[in-house]
């Protein structure tokens, strides 16, 4: 009955050679040093294994930076037959110190230990000890004078110099870059050539039936994680043949084009012609090296996800050997796979759980089908009409408000309304919460993403409005304080809660519901547009620090909207204003197509006008003013109350319902065309969805 020490069997490969030794040797036993952080994949390789396996794999808790590898005596043998060496640190951005520390201090460490068990030293090392050597490089070939490009091609070259230079029986095992499982496609992480599958994937967007020319970037040599497990335990329990090394890589590389044609069948991809090979990649490459171009190279790496070190060397110049392992190997069983019978898989892993995209792909069956959205203001007006809307599309919706009585009735409301046809209607949750404290608010996100997993769409929707004017505020400060701490720090408190997770995700939006006042800048709504303006310029800089992260924003400049909000305004009363049903449609819009902003036509010739002629602009406003008294509300004691009235908490009485109803037509008559968006969302199809796009195409058109 054999034994075996293994470092790394927490990690992809690991775990994938740890499989494959319980199961070469049913007898044997598999100790793994485990540390700390490590433990919880060891449970999952625990689970993995099953109940057959399981018995045969010991953690022994350890690190190899440490000396003995930390390991409590007692917790291993006296003897073990084998130590198999996968710890490493494979991490181009790495500092070079951790590098050492863990490459190459680490290997010293187990071989040191491998020395006092009386074990044969199995150290997996890799192709990069090869460096920058141009040419052919075989087995037997270790120091060619070549030199190494990063720290982690030198740390790798040093850590097998410790295993060469010592007197322990060695086998040394060079994988090429490692891809996912040829059977399941599954892989840890992005690494190697998934960094391009975004790019490739691009050709998808041509008939398949097409031949596309392909330039010969250079080449690169990818083997799957299960060729690698299964060479490597075959050839640690067959008899060893101290001081060998085996290249475990394909035995002549692969283009770029031959990748990309092994993973095309799973996008429809149209076939490829070779042109004449030419080093175009590795003269990109150099390009790309150069100091005055690396700046704006690595800017745009980060964005497209690919981390800078990647483009220094993306391509081997090296041509590995590696008849002589296949010839040992195809003696033991095992071959290795063409890549065209596995490419469609790895492909598929990648894009079902590891495309930094994933997130931000619809559901055919619509946009917001399993869509999550937390709706505030969610118990009335625009947020209630909109979270009934998006339900109904099938987005699963998290409504907040202050009052429970109020999301209790919205709930009911939303949850009796019809599906649509061929669209699974989605669902709707109701949550407790007073935006204006940050304490619950960190509280209800956290209660949301621990039970429904993520949030795609935040719509800010709760807000308080007022309409006074400035010198009749003078002794009202609270009048401000209130504002802003709803339609501002509140919209806040949540995007910076949300923010950490859209950006891990790569994925998220936020939708504000602003005002045209924003536009317009009427008189006597100073607080209420100064709070709201402030969001905007808060999420207009946001918005351009997470374009990278496909974090976006939407300012929605809405226009009069016939909401509880406006009722203490008797001016209001016969004002042309929107229907609430307009108004959700309009929220529903901002969420799918997720422009940076809407706007009405009467708000873009208000904003225009101000830019072309500020003097009279504002000459216009002020004869407005005149014209326009106060309201009873505003110049009653007894009035504040009244006329600060959050949207998030009240519902319409019987009359205001019927007053409601007598403006659900207003949007079709065509003075209310200048104060909406164009065409709204209801008769926004065919004709009137071409007509509104190709207007927003002009300059300064946002409708």
């Amino acid at each position: 009955m054999a034994s075996y020490f293994v470092t790394g069997g927490t990690g992809f490969i690991g775990r994938a050679v740890v499989a494959q030794l319980a199961a070469a040797d049913r007898d044997g036993t598999v100790y793994v040093l485990v540390r700390d952080e490590s433990l919880p994949r060891f449970e999952l390789l625990i689970a993995d294994l099953g109940h057959e396996s399981a018995p045969q794999v010991v953690p022994v808790a350890g690190d190899i930076t440490e000396p003995g590898l930390g390991i409590t005596p007692g917790d291993l043998p006296d003897h073990v037959d084998h130590v198999i060496h996968l710890a490493a640190l494979y991490d181009m951005d790495a500092p070079e110190e951790l590098q050492q520390l863990v490459n190459v201090d680490g290997t010293r460490n187990t071989v040191e230990l491998a020395k006092r068990l009386g074990a044969v030293m199995h150290h997996v090392s890799s192709l990069a000890v090869a460096g920058n050597h141009e040419g052919a490089y075989s087995e037997t070939d270790f120091d060619v004078d070549q030199g190494f490009p990063t720290p982690y091609h030198r740390t790798k070259f040093d850590a097998e110099a410790v295993v060469r230079d010592s007197d322990v029986p060695w086998q040394v095992y060079r994988p090429s870059i490692v891809v996912g499982d040829s059977v399941t496609g599954r892989i840890d992480k992005i690494d190697g050539p998934y960094y391009f599958f975004p790019v490739l994937r691009l050709m998808g967007t041509i008939p398949h039936h097409l031949h596309v020319p392909f330039a010969s970037l250079g080449y690169t040599n990818i083997v799957p994680v299960d060729f690698v497990a299964s060479a490597i335990a075959a050839l640690v329990t067959a008899p060893t043949v101290p001081g060998t090394v085996f290249h475990l890589a394909h035995p002549k590389g692969q283009s770029m084009s031959t990748l990309y044609d092994a993973i095309a069948p799973a996008f429809s991809g149209p076939k490829t012609v070779a042109l004449p090979s030419a080093p175009l990649g590795e003269f990109a490459a150099r390009i790309g090296r150069r100091n005055e171009v690396r700046a704006l190279r690595d800017t745009i790496a980060r964005q497209l996800g690919i981390p800078p070190a990647v483009l220094d060397y993306p391509f081997y110049n090296t041509r590995f050997d590696s008849e002589a392992t296949h010839a040992a190997l195809k003696e033991l069983g095992v071959r290795l796979p063409r890549l065209k019978s596995y490419g469609p898989r790895i492909f598929r892993y990648w894009a079902e759980h590891l495309d930094p995209a994933r997130y931000r792909r619809d559901d055919p069956r619509g946009p917001l089908v399993g869509k999550h959205i937390l709706m505030t203001g969610g118990s009335s007006g625009i947020g209630r009409e909109a979270a009934k809307q998006a339900v109904q599309k099938g987005a699963d919706v998290f409504i907040v408000a202050r009052k429970p009585e109020d999301l209790a009735a919205a709930v009911v409301e939303i949850e009796a309304e019809p599906g649509l046809v061929g669209v699974p209607k989605g669902t709707v949750r109701a949550y407790q919460c007073d935006v204006t404290d940050p304490e619950a608010v960190s509280t209800t996100v956290q209660q949301i993403l621990a039970e429904h997993g993520h949030v795609d769409v935040l719509v800010n929707s709760a807000g308080r409005s007022i309409r006074r004017a400035t010198i009749n505020s003078v002794d009202r400060a609270h009048d401000y304080q209130r504002t802003m701490a709803v339609n501002y720090f509140g919209a806040v408190y949540l995007i910076l809660e949300l923010l950490p997770h859209m950006i891990e995700r790569k994925s998220g939006h936020v939708v504000n519901v602003s005002s045209i006042g924003v536009q317009v800048r009427g008189p006597r709504f100073a607080a209420y547009v100064a709070s709201k303006s402030a969001l905007e310029a808060f999420s207009d800089i946001t918005a351009a620090e997470t374009m990278s992260d496909h974090v976006t924003f939407t300012n929605i400049h809405m226009p009069l909207t016939r909401t509880r909000m406006i009722e203490p305004t008797e001016g209001y009363d016969n004002a042309m204003a929107l229907s609430v049903e307009k108004a959700g449609q309009i929220v529903v819009r901002a969420i799918v197509e997720r422009p940076r902003r809407i706007d009405t036509p009467l708000g873009t010739l208000a904003q225009f006008g101000q830019f072309l002629s500020p003097r009279i602009a504002a000459a216009a406003q002020h004869q407005g003013y005149l014209m326009s008294p106060e309201s009873a509300a505003a110049e009653s004691s007894k009035g504040a109350v009244i006329e600060i009235v959050p949207e998030v908490d009240e519902a319409p009485t019987p009359s205001q319902r019927s007053r409601l109803a007598a403006t659900r037509d207003l949007s079709k008559d065509l003075s209310s065309a200048v104060a909406s968006p164009l065409f709204g969302i209801s008769g926004d199809t065919g004709i009137r969805r071409l007509a509104r796009r190709t207007i927003n195409r002009l300059p300064g058109i946002n409708w």
